[in-house]
């Protein structure tokens, strides 16, 4: 089940929350949970019960670790292996046995008899969340939660389960055992107007470019002529972040609605000036955690010059690998990571009297095209099309006035905010707080956007979500 469907829309979310707000206040908490574990089953019911076994065992050992000084290392050791374990074998056995049987083809050896893995959905996200409690427990940041169907909830409340933002341990703690004061009028209308922007962002523009991008994609190479590459480059620039980045919105709007405030995951990644600003602004939830329980654990950039390259390279390593099972992940990782590092040893100076606006144009097309990276599945393709885009014979591409007006849409919401006036609009739009008379004309303008975003999806059935997959 995903967020842009008929389906959540109109019968799940409608029931649920109807059915929360008629909650008493002690009772909201199993409730959450219930419709989270339905909306989790729906998409996934044989993975459930793999997933529960799996909380429910964290769950006592971080609470045996917190009370027993002489086990919080075996505990901290036990969770790791725990959390880590499942994610690597859901999510990277197949990579490694298929792997291994093409090299043990190759030297003609019998290849190991493997039975193909499936993936559960968002296991990357949970898996995240799940060490973020154990970690921030063991550190001390907070204390764990004391009832298992409020740790359940933490990690299984379906706002963020599939896509996140990753949601750290402490930030929200609190808020899962009592969350009244956020339960206010403000907070709701909120949640509502930014759910709605999520939707429209999706829905109206990540889906229309993307419905094009996967008729480029799926061309014979013999019919991909420079022109369709550097479309389908620059369009899926766009999907992969109105895409993500409104189902981000969902999840916070979401959030909002049940008196939960979720970290920020976007903040304009396309008006960056380097690779390095970009991963600030770009899926900041997954930055941050990287930062604070990866590279500052490994020594940040406190044991030299030479450390701290290093330091980064395995970031990167570990954010490309951690996207998905394949190589084009890995190749996507090592091609941010390079561009940051060299922003540290010589790009950042290099460019610090070039025109704001080139280095913008610049870092976009670095980005895009990691993209390219991102959205073959085949290392091959990737670099053929990564070379189309050099080709510069004039061709044309039929493209629909639908896609072309959203392509340019997508283009102007992107960079708006490099112009004051944009800065403004966008401050006016996501404020939490605004007085009486804009609440009307913006809860007309969320009705809009809702309304034509069903009737979008009533007559359309392209709908995936790109982070899903995990």
């Amino acid at each position: 089940m995903v967020f842009s469907s008929t389906l959540f829309l109109f019968v799940f979310l409608a029931v649920f929350l109807v059915i929360y707000h008629l909650t008493p206040a002690r009772l909201k908490n199993i409730v959450l949970l219930v419709a989270s574990l339905a909306f989790y089953a729906w998409g996934a019911p044989k993975f459930l019960f793999i997933l529960l076994a799996s909380l429910v065992l964290n769950f006592y050992i971080v609470r045996s670790m917190s009370r027993q000084e002489q086990r919080r290392k075996v505990g901290l050791v036990l969770s790791l292996i725990l959390n880590l374990g499942l994610l690597a074998y859901f999510k990277y056995a197949n990579f490694f046995v298929d792997n291994l049987n093409h090299l043990l083809s190759t030297a003609n050896l019998k290849p190991v008899p493997w039975m193909e893995v499936a993936l559960p959905i968002g296991i990357s996200f949970f898996t995240f969340q799940s060490l973020t409690y154990t970690i921030d427990v063991y550190r001390r940041v907070h204390a764990p939660l004391r009832h298992l169907h409020d740790y359940l909830l933490y990690i299984l409340m379906f706002p963020q389960l599939i896509a996140g933002p990753i949601v750290r341990f402490n930030t929200i703690a609190d808020d899962i055992v009592d969350r009244r004061h956020n339960d206010t009028i403000d907070n709701k209308l909120y949640g509502m107007y930014r759910f709605a922007l999520g939707l429209a962002k999706k829905v109206l523009i990540a889906n229309i470019l993307g419905a094009q991008v996967d008729q480029f994609y799926a061309l014979p190479h013999e019919q991909v002529t420079g022109t369709i590459a550097r479309i389908a480059a620059l369009a899926y620039s766009f999907q992969i972040y109105f895409d993500f980045s409104g189902y981000s919105d969902m999840a916070i709007g979401l959030g909002y609605l049940l008196g939960f405030k979720f970290p920020e995951n976007f903040d304009n990644p396309y008006t960056s000036q380097s690779v390095s600003e970009f991963w600030r602004r770009w899926h900041m939830t997954l930055g941050a955690w990287l930062k604070d329980y990866l590279y500052i654990p490994l020594g940040g950039n406190r044991k030299g010059t030479a450390r701290t390259y290093f330091n980064l390279a395995v970031v990167f390593l570990v954010c490309g690998i951690w996207h998905g099972a394949g190589w084009n992940f890995l190749v996507w990782g090592i091609w941010h990571g390079l561009f940051i590092i060299s922003d540290k040893l010589f790009l950042n100076r290099l460019l610090s009297k070039t025109p704001k606006l080139l280095r913008v144009l610049l870092t976009f097309t670095v980005v895009t095209i990691g993209w390219i990276f991102f959205r073959n599945d085949l290392f091959g393709d990737a670099v053929f099309y990564i070379g189309k885009l050099f080709d510069f014979h004039h061709t044309a591409a039929n493209l629909t006035a639908e896609f072309t007006t959203m392509l340019c849409l997508a283009i102007l919401f992107s960079f708006l905010t490099l112009s004051k006036f944009g800065q403004k609009a966008q401050d006016l739009c996501y404020a939490t707080e605004r007085p009486e008379w804009q609440h009307y004309i913006t809860f007309v303008c969320a009705m809009i956007l809702m309304v034509a975003s069903a009737a979008y999806l009533s007559a359309s059935g392209f709908n995936p979500f790109i982070y899903f997959k995990f």
